[in-house]
């Protein structure tokens, strides 16, 4: 997805058993915009466990889908309509996270990594992981 894109979200109900076509004339038609315009369109199943998203990349249209296995996704209000968000909002949504109102819900105990977890020190050749990373390793 390009830098830009706007995200809209098409509020009220939508038969989920529309396909690419179906969804673009309600993008046409119902909310009045353009879904040739590269926009993203996402709808939602009133039970709001599946989401479907169609957007049009100046070289077709793409339906994309996502169902959850639990939980519901958070949805604006049931009034007619388009919400527009933005793409790390959607992002959220699609994660299961209430992207009004984003919250951390994990800290770590410690910041960083400690090498101990990982690996032993005296077992470990950093100079060899190095140059294999870097491409200098030449092989036997």
């Amino acid at each position: 997805m390009r830098a830009g894109v706007r995200v809209w979200l098409a509020v009220g109900r939508t038969d989920m058993r529309r396909g690419m076509k179906g969804l673009a004339l309600q993008v046409q038609e119902g909310l009045g915009r353009d879904p040739d315009a590269g926009d993203l369109y996402v709808f939602r199943r009133a039970r709001g466990d599946l989401v479907k998203i169609i957007w049009h990349d100046g070289l077709g249209m793409s339906l994309y889908a996502k169902r959850r296995e639990s939980g519901r996704l958070t949805w604006p209000g049931p009034a007619d309509g388009v919400v527009a968000i933005s793409a790390a909002q959607l992002a959220y949504l699609l994660d299961g996270i209430d992207w009004r109102n984003p919250r951390q819900t994990f800290r770590p105990a410690r910041a960083g990594w400690h090498r101990a977890a990982f690996f032993s020190v005296d077992t470990f050749d950093f100079c060899a992981a190095w140059r294999a990373v870097c491409g200098f390793y030449r092989g036997p």
